[in-house]
């Protein structure tokens, strides 16, 4: 998809960015917090029904009478988001009006940020392919999601390879509170499972695995030579086959499988997103879903 088009698809945002707030937002405190996020308010005196485990002893006792800890719900929620800028996001476009994966990758992200904006929360986000690259710290402010939307139009990989594990562990140490986290991402990598599953005991995480049609079906357009964007190995293959084409969709579901089944033992929610969707829609219908259970 032309730059142009993708930055004329997300202006468009920050017009329904209230209603994506909401959608997308506002019903995530509850698992976020799970009693997290309360910070120290004030004292009071003791009243009954008070819990006795309240009790401020240093100040109970510095006064001869018992006082009891209050304590307020922070509501603010940090977003951040992990975008994959490796040469397979890049790769496989099925039509030449359609998006990349990246560019699917680049739409959500803005999505996301322009939501977080709209609601008072802090945007955060990390670019990595073989290594984590660029990182925005969690702020807020619309310039801040701009500078961010910029640097993805621009974004390109630095090497070959894609190492998820590297840029989930980046920003398990960049996010100190929990958070809400969407790891974006074709999941074309190992090893990152352990890692993410520790990320989301401290944090709300959501992995967001962008596909592309090519993926699971391969057009019949006689022999090709096909070229591994993370690796530059290249080989012949013939789509008539049907052979090649049961083994192609096959490996293909088998990898969604995978993928699926790592995300729910570590305990993050999975979102499939193919480039042939509408982002908007198909996120927002996610979100909502969550909301609802």
């Amino acid at each position: 998809m032309e730059r142009n088009e993708l930055l004329r698809r997300i202006n468009t945002f920050p017009l329904i960015a209230d209603e994506l707030a909401r959608d997308l937002l506002a019903g995530d405190f509850r698992s976020v917090f799970r009693g997290e996020g309360i910070e120290f308010d004030e004292v009071r005196l003791y009243e009954q029904g008070d819990d006795v485990r309240s009790i401020d002893r240093n100040v109970s006792a510095r006064y001869g009478k018992p006082y009891v800890k209050l304590y307020r719900e922070e509501r603010e929620l940090t977003v951040f988001v992990a975008l994959d800028c490796s040469a397979s996001m890049f790769a496989g476009n099925h039509s030449a009006t359609a998006p990349s994966r990246f560019d699917q990758a680049v739409l959500v992200s803005a999505l996301i940020g322009f939501s977080a904006e709209r609601s008072g929360q802090r945007f955060g986000a990390i670019f990595f392919d073989k290594e984590p690259r660029a990182v925005f710290k969690p702020r807020k402010s619309r310039a801040h999601v701009m500078a961010f939307i910029s640097a993805a139009l621009q974004a390109h990989p630095k090497e070959r390879g894609t190492n998820v594990n590297l840029a989930i562990a980046g920003a398990g140490r960049l996010l100190k509170r929990r958070s809400l986290i969407i790891l974006i991402s074709d999941f074309l990598s190992v090893g990152w499972e352990a890692e993410l599953r520790g990320l989301s005991e401290k944090h709300d995480c959501i992995a967001c695995r962008v596909v592309n049609p090519l993926d699971a079906s391969f057009p019949n357009v006689g022999l090709v030579t096909i070229e591994d964007p993370e690796t530059g190995q290249r080989v012949t293959v013939d789509p008539g086959s049907r052979a090649f084409r049961a083994a192609w969709s096959e490996g293909a579901a088998a990898r969604a499988a995978a993928w699926q089944s790592a995300c729910r033992h570590a305990g993050a929610a999975a979102l499939s997103l193919s480039t042939a969707e509408d982002a908007v829609s198909a996120v927002k219908t996610f979100f909502n879903a969550r909301k609802r259970r």
